[in-house]
């Protein structure tokens, strides 16, 4: 049976940011922020996109929504090719990809009601309705969690679960396929955070919805993706269904992450292995060449300093970026990393590492 067509394709996907210098806006150099990510998605999946602040993952969502123009690379959504299209092209299309933003503050403007942020896509679209614009914005607001009689009422008046709330009923308002949540329960209290995150998961059974989760959260992450991308300094490094990837990490970068997840259980927290990473994230005006995770790992060898590792599938569904991957089961019919060396050259050579 074959597989499914992807809704979302990504194909070599860069955005650099230029710097400029001088009366002249002379160019210097570049922040290269997101450099070369491949990765699809299937419809009614999500997919989590997790890493450390400034490796990329709120540009990323912003160049699928073409938000910003991408430097290179493809954007593919259902067949369609919108890497470069135009925004008068694009505009039908929007109907079909909308985002969450991380801010429930900042992206709901203060001087509209609630009615008129959630009726602007009708508006914008130009969508008519059977029982009128009114009605169709009380019965989203009541979809999230939200009284109708709130219409008439500004943003802030409400909480941040709330405002929240109101951000993803103005995602709803025109019926999406794909929804980019970036960072949507971040700025929210732990108790709301599940809500949200409830609710979010409900949607998606209730309209047939398909996630990219943008977070740093791994927890959440893990309740929520079907999938998880790990990204480090604009590229990703792991690809993998959750269970695989929470259970036998491949990446010496992704072991470290999970290791840095608070567990409530105090028995279970002294027990486990914490693994502290050494120096600072390079800048990405100008990150490390080859393997960008080598002045950090603890298994880097040489051939880290000089040859990229490819993203590969190493185990089926589980696609990993490194010279030395870890947890790899010994079977003599596992594929192997073509440019890899004999993992005995790596060892299992570690940081100095603790207990929490």
């Amino acid at each position: 049976m074959s597989a499914p067509e992807p809704l979302l394709s990504v194909q070599g996907l860069e955005k650099h940011f230029p710097i400029t210098k001088g009366l002249i806006k002379r160019q210097v150099g570049a922040v290269r922020a997101v450099d070369g990510l491949s990765f699809d998605v299937v419809k009614g999946e999500t997919l989590g996109l997790v890493g450390e602040s400034g490796c990329g993952k709120t540009t990323t969502g912003r160049l699928i929504t073409r938000l910003l123009e991408p430097t290179g690379g493809k954007i593919v959504f259902e067949g369609n090719d919108i890497s470069h299209m135009s925004q008068a092209h694009l505009r039908p299309l929007r109907r079909d990809m909308q985002m969450i933003f991380q801010d429930p503050y900042s992206s709901l403007n203060p001087r509209h009601t609630v009615g008129a942020i959630v009726g602007a896509p009708f508006r914008i679209q130009g969508v008519k309705t059977e029982h009128g614009t009114k009605k169709a914005v009380q019965d989203i607001l009541e979809l999230v969690g939200l009284n109708p009689e709130h219409y008439n009422r500004y943003p802030h008046e409400f909480s941040g679960g709330q405002r929240q709330r109101i951000g993803i009923a103005r995602t709803l308002a025109l019926k999406p396929k794909l929804i980019i949540a970036d960072e949507p329960v971040s700025a929210l209290d732990v108790s709301i955070q599940a809500q949200v995150v409830n609710l979010l998961e409900d949607l998606q059974n209730e309209l047939d919805l398909t996630y990219v989760v943008i977070a740093h959260d791994l927890s959440v992450v893990r309740h929520i993706s079907d999938r998880v991308a790990v990204m480090y300094l604009g590229k990703i490094v792991e690809i993998a269904d959750r269970t695989s990837l929470y259970k036998s990490p491949m990446h010496p970068y992704t072991t470290a992450l999970l290791s840095a997840v608070p567990i409530p259980d105090v028995k279970r927290r002294t027990e486990r292995e914490r693994i502290r990473l050494q120096g600072d994230v390079p800048s990405p005006i100008n990150p490390p060449s080859a393997c960008r995770f080598h002045t950090r790992c603890w298994k880097a060898q040489e051939v880290c300093k000089t040859v990229e590792p490819p993203l590969v599938e190493l185990l089926t569904g589980h696609q990993v970026a490194c010279h030395f991957p870890e947890n790899i089961p010994q079977d003599e019919n596992t594929p192997r990393h073509e440019s890899s060396p004999q993992d005995a050259v790596a060892a299992d050579a570690r940081p100095a590492t603790g207990t929490e």
